[in-house]
């Protein structure tokens, strides 16, 4: 069978579908990937045939005009599935794939699969756009689907859903065609810092992401109020230039990239921006969360920790040095947070493997 994943060129809708693709890979099936400009090497790199297909959020941001919310619209129902649609149309029937996984900010790709009669799937990268401004967007969307949507506008008919139970998208939930995968944390290969091992202190993992990384004022409030507490913290930068936050405490470590897979299970607590990469990846080691959101789906991704009593946000002018700190220190010593945490770990653990998923893949496919 002949694969094609499609994403933006950004790392949080990439390395969410890797785990899937190399499984599908490792069980014999042809697998291709579509992605913007930036990131066609990269996805080389890593053994796939890549084609240039669609440009990246923030360029369709660049394109866009209007309010917040008119910017959000025509963003994700004009500029970036008409990209993809213009690239992937002619594009389609030389690759001629017999199932299209596209994550769920590209439907660019799932209009062009269905019109191509091509079985198509969505692969769920982060939380579902709220129901309010899934409304408001209906009229806009309607193109794309050439006047037939789909059960949900942007995850079609039939979705890949990595959420637990415990924190679970109910939009992911409703589709008519829903495969639970686990959330099986992935990054390239990286050298782990040496420094990691043989301590004696709890760590701390701090990161605002790849996208968040800019928010210097609230990773520098994160950094000095963890730095009080008798813990060692991983600070990991992302793109961000790790001589930006200056002189540090000796208990504080910078980094650019690290190997996030392979730092969680030697963590205590994770602080982070609320990313989904980073939500699944502690929650699959069984980790409390402080997460400081700072965009996008964060905001509904802090709530649902914070619901299931996995952990606790701090949002806007909330972040402060004293706030972290506070925050931080309860979350370390509360057994009630790590035991949902725990559950969650195993509940995780109990989601199909990529592996599996793939066999059903291949069945819907035919």
């Amino acid at each position: 069978m002949r694969i094609l994943f499609t994403c933006r060129p950004a790392y949080g809708h990439l390395y969410p579908l890797m785990p899937l693709a190399l499984a599908a890979r490792g069980a014999g099936h042809e697998v291709l990937f579509g992605t913007g400009d930036a990131f066609l090497d990269k996805v080389r790199a890593l053994g796939f045939d890549a084609h240039k297909v669609g440009i990246s959020i923030q360029e369709a941001l660049d394109q866009a005009e209007g309010d917040a919310l008119e910017t959000i619209l025509t963003t994700f129902a004009e500029i970036l599935p008409r990209a993809t649609i213009a690239d992937l149309t002619p594009l389609l029937p030389v690759l001629r794939p017999d199932l299209v996984v596209y994550e769920m900010s590209d439907i660019g790709a799932a209009a062009v699969a269905r019109r191509a009669g091509i079985p198509v799937v969505s692969h769920v990268i982060g939380r579902s756009m709220p129901a309010d401004l899934m409304a408001a967007a209906a009229d806009r969307f309607a193109p794309v689907w050439d006047g037939k949507p789909p059960a949900n506008l942007m995850l079609g008919d039939a979705g890949i859903d990595v959420w637990p139970d415990i924190v679970r998208d109910p939009e992911a939930r409703a589709l008519p065609t829903v495969f639970r995968l686990r959330p099986v944390p992935w990054n390239e290969p990286a050298p782990v810092p040496a420094w990691l091992d043989g301590r004696d202190r709890p760590l701390v993992y701090l990161t605002l992401g790849t996208v968040a990384f800019g928010a210097t004022g609230a990773l520098r409030a994160a950094v000095d109020g963890l730095s009080r507490l008798p813990v060692d913290v991983l600070v990991a930068r992302g793109p961000g230039d790790p001589g930006e936050l200056g002189e540090l405490p000796p208990n504080v470590h910078v980094a650019g990239f690290v190997p996030q897979s392979e730092i969680l299970p030697r963590a205590d607590l994770v602080v982070h921006h609320g990313g989904t990469g980073t939500v699944l990846g502690a929650l699959s080691a069984g980790l409390p969360q402080l997460v400081l959101p700072q965009g996008a789906d964060q905001f509904v991704n802090a709530e649902a920790l914070e619901t299931a009593g996995a952990g606790r946000a701090l949002t806007g002018d909330q972040v402060t040095a004293d706030a972290v700190e506070e925050r931080a220190k309860t979350l370390l010593d509360d057994a009630r947070v790590r035991e949902v945490a725990a559950r969650a770990r195993h509940e995780i653990a109990a989601m199909p493997a990529p592996s599996e998923v793939v066999g059903r893949l291949e069945e819907f496919a035919r």
